[in-house]
């Protein structure tokens, strides 16, 4: 053993995931604590801050609720992942804030939580890589498998990890509505291409109002 190594920073840790909504990250999560279960660790997937135990880290994956102080205390480690350049980009849905300003490489940080949200250090950065065409269903598999990647790539340094602190610009996306997935009329698909794809055809489906009537669309990839 790495005499430099904290005892307890070793196999077998105790480490929950929380996703505390029926996100669609869900399945990604599921699989992720067979992974690092399959790996030696003890992680129990939560459902509800109440199931939160005491452990080396909770990563809270996909969640709505602000987690109360006494929850993340916890837990040395306290842990999102967010998709963008930190500090710039904090905030709501920030990759389809980016796919819709155009953008295919999408930045994503492993961060400790904090008070101010999204704003913590940040112990890993990456990027997903797009090509432009793919809609939503393919965007949030590359999002969940990234997500998975930093998760394991923190829990398999062979040292704690050291975040850094934030620097540079701040700016914050806003919460997007089911309004935001309306279409213009007068403009080209072409020209809204990117709000297509990142529509959810269930839940925040494409729309367009004409003549006094809404009419709603789907998008699908055939081949």
């Amino acid at each position: 053993m790495n005499p430099k190594v904290p005892e307890w920073w070793l196999k077998p840790r105790k480490l929950f995931f929380v996703v505390d909504n029926d996100s669609w990250i869900l399945p990604y999560i599921e699989e992720l604590v067979n992974q690092v279960n399959n790996l030696g660790d003890t992680a129990v997937l939560c459902r509800t801050h109440n199931e939160i135990g005491s452990g080396l880290a909770a990563f809270y994956l996909g969640c709505t609720q602000i987690t109360p102080e006494n929850i993340l205390r916890k837990n040395p480690y306290n842990l999102i992942v967010h998709e963008s350049d930190l500090p710039n980009g904090r905030g709501f849905a920030p990759l389809t804030w980016q796919i819709l300003e155009g953008k295919n490489m999408i930045p994503i940080c492993l961060l400790e939580a904090a008070k101010n949200v999204d704003s913590g250090d940040v112990f890993y950065r990456d990027k997903i890589l797009f090509q432009g065409h793919e809609l939503e269903k393919e965007l949030r598999s590359a999002q969940g498998i990234k997500t998975q990647e930093l998760c394991k790539r923190f829990l398999s340094s062979p040292e704690p990890p050291v975040g850094e602190k934030q620097h540079g610009k701040k700016d914050t996306y806003p919460r997007r509505k089911p309004t935001d997935s309306e279409l213009n009329i007068s403009l080209s698909i072409a020209d809204q291409f990117n709000l297509l794809r990142v529509v959810d055809n269930e839940r925040y489906p494409a729309f367009f109002n004409y003549k006094g009537y809404r009419y709603q669309l789907r998008i699908e990839k055939i081949e």
